[in-house]
C-alpha cells in the first residue's frame, strides 16, 4: 500500500494522531489524499485500503504500526456486515493475534463520497510485553470461509490495557438471541462480555470506558436499556458513551455493547487499577441512577463520558439550547473544559476526540460543526472520528462527545 500524507476535507490545522500515556491515537481515518479528497468514490473495498494506508501513515508518526494496534473501530456506510467487514481488514493485519475490531453500521458519513473511516488505538510494542491475553470469538460456519480458520479476537488483554469489541447478541452460530428486545440483548451481550474480561483477568470493575448504542427514538426507549448495562457496575464505575444506532447487524439487534479496561500486574499480583476521579458540580448527572463517572485519570490518560447538553447543576435530563446543533456543541465542550481542569489539564491536552452529530448527512454540515469545535481549541485539533447521525437521543439533543487526554 502506498504511504502519503492525507488530511480531512477541513480548513481547520488538524492532528492525524496523538499520543497519551502509553497510549497512541488515530482518529477517524478515511480514504483521503493530501487534498482531502476521497480517492476511490463508491467503492469500498478501495477505500477500506486507502484508509488503512492512512492509517498506517499516521500511526508512523508516534513510532507506532499496524501491528501496535490494539482496538480498531469501524464505521461505515457499505451494505456489508459485521463479518464481512472484519474480514476486510483482517486481510491487512498479518500479525496473530488480531486486535479487537468494533464495526458499527452507519446511514451517513462525514464528508462527501466517504463510506468508511477507521478508528485506532495503539500501544507500541505489546506483542512483546509478558502479559498478553486474548479470548476468541467463534465465527459462524456461512462465514468461515472469509477468514481461513484465522482466530477473531473478542477481547485482547495487552499488558495492562484490555479492548473488549463490540458485539450484538449473537450466540455461536451467530443467531441472534432475543430478536427486538433490547433489555434482553443487553443482559446477553453484558454476561458475555463479563466472562471475556474474567478470562482475560479483569473485571467489569476494570473498565475505564463502556461505549453501546441502541435503538430508540427518545429517552424512554434509552433508559430500560442503560438500567439493564448500568446493573453491572458499581460505583466507582467507568465513564460510559451511548448513543442511537439507526443501522444494526444482524437484523432485529437491538443494541451493540463493547469497552475498554485497564489492570496491572504487581509482583506476580493481579491488582485493580486506583482512578483519579473528578466530577465539578456544574457538570449534569443521568436523569436515571447510575454508578458511572464522567473523568477518570489513569496511566497518564483522562477518559471522559460522552458529554451532552443537559442543564447544568441538575439530573433533570432536560436539553439546553433544544434543536441548535452549533449551540449545543459550543456549550457541550464548556463541560469538557470543566472536566479537564480540576485534573490541571485544557482542551490542547485532549490526544482523541469522538464526535457523534445529528445531520441530514451534508459535508457542508460537517464542515460547520468542526469549525464550532475549532474555535473552541483556538489551535490545532486533536485527531477526530466524526459520526454523523440522522438523529440523537431525541429531536431536541444534537451532539454529543467525548475523548481521552494526557494527564
Amino acid at each position: 500500500m502506498a504511504r502519503e500524507n492525507w488530511r480531512l476535507p477541513v480548513s481547520h490545522a488538524h492532528h492525524l494522531s496523538a499520543s497519551a500515556g502509553k497510549l497512541s491515537f488515530v482518529g477517524g481515518a478515511g480514504d483521503f489524499d493530501g487534498a482531502g479528497r476521497i480517492r476511490a468514490p463508491g467503492n469500498f473495498e478501495l477505500q477500506v485500503e486507502g484508509s488503512i494506508s492512512n492509517l498506517v501513515y499516521a500511526l508512523a508518526a508516534e513510532s507506532c504500526t499496524l501491528d501496535d494496534v490494539v482496538r480498531l473501530k469501524v464505521h461505515h456506510t457499505s451494505e456489508c456486515d459485521d463479518w464481512d467487514v472484519i474480514a476486510a481488514l483482517s486481510q491487512y493485519l498479518e500479525a496473530e493475534p488480531l486486535p479487537a475490531i468494533s464495526v458499527v453500521p452507519e446511514p451517513f458519513q462525514p464528508f462527501s463520497n466517504q463510506m468508511v473511516q477507521i478508528q485506532a488505538i495503539a500501544q507500541r510494542g505489546w506483542r512483546a510485553l509478558s502479559d498478553v491475553r486474548i479470548v476468541t470469538r467463534p465465527v459462524p460456519a456461512s462465514k468461515a470461509s472469509l477468514f481461513n480458520g484465522r482466530a477473531i479476537t473478542a477481547g485482547l488483554r495487552a499488558g495492562e490495557f484490555i479492548a473488549v469489541s463490540n458485539r450484538s447478541s449473537e450466540d455461536e452460530d451467530g443467531v441472534l438471541q432475543h430478536a427486538d428486545d433490547g433489555v434482553l440483548q443487553s443482559h446477553s451481550i453484558m454476561q458475555i462480555h463479563e466472562q471475556t474480561l474474567k478470562s482475560l483477568g479483569a473485571s467489569f470493575q476494570d473498565c475505564v470506558k463502556l461505549e453501546a448504542y441502541y435503538f430508540g427514538d427518545d429517552l424512554e426507549d434509552w433508559a430500560p436499556l442503560a438500567k439493564a448495562r448500568l446493573s453491572y457496575f458499581r460505583e466507582p464505575g467507568p465513564v460510559a458513551t451511548v448513543v442511537p444506532a439507526h443501522r444494526l447487524n444482524p437484523e432485529n439487534a437491538v443494541t451493540k455493547i463493547e469497552m475498554l479496561a485497564m489492570r496491572e500486574l504487581r509482583n506476580g499480583y493481579s491488582k485493580y487499577i486506583p482512578r483519579e476521579d473528578h466530577w465539578p458540580e456544574r457538570v449534569w448527572d443521568w436523569p436515571v441512577e447510575a454508578p458511572y463517572r464522567q473523568a477518570i485519570g489513569l496511566r497518564n490518560t483522562i477518559w471522559l463520558g460522552g458529554q451532552v447538553p443537559w442543564n447544568s447543576y441538575t439530573n433533570a435530563g432536560v436539553w439546553v439550547f433544544p434543536g441548535d446543533l452549533l449551540a449545543q456543541t459550543r456549550f457541550t465542550m464548556t463541560y469538557i473544559e470543566d472536566l479537564l481542569l480540576p485534573f490541571g489539564r485544557r482542551l490542547t491536552d485532549l490526544k482523541n476526540l469522538i464526535c457523534y452529530f445529528a445531520t441530514t448527512g451534508t459535508e457542508e454540515e460537517t464542515i460547520a460543526f468542526v469549525g464550532t469545535i475549532a474555535d473552541c481549541f483556538g489551535g490545532a485539533l486533536p485527531p477526530m472520528t466524526l459520526v454523523p447521525k440522522p438523529k440523537m437521543h431525541d429531536s431536541e439533543n444534537m451532539v454529543e462527545i467525548w475523548g481521552v487526554a494526557q494527564n
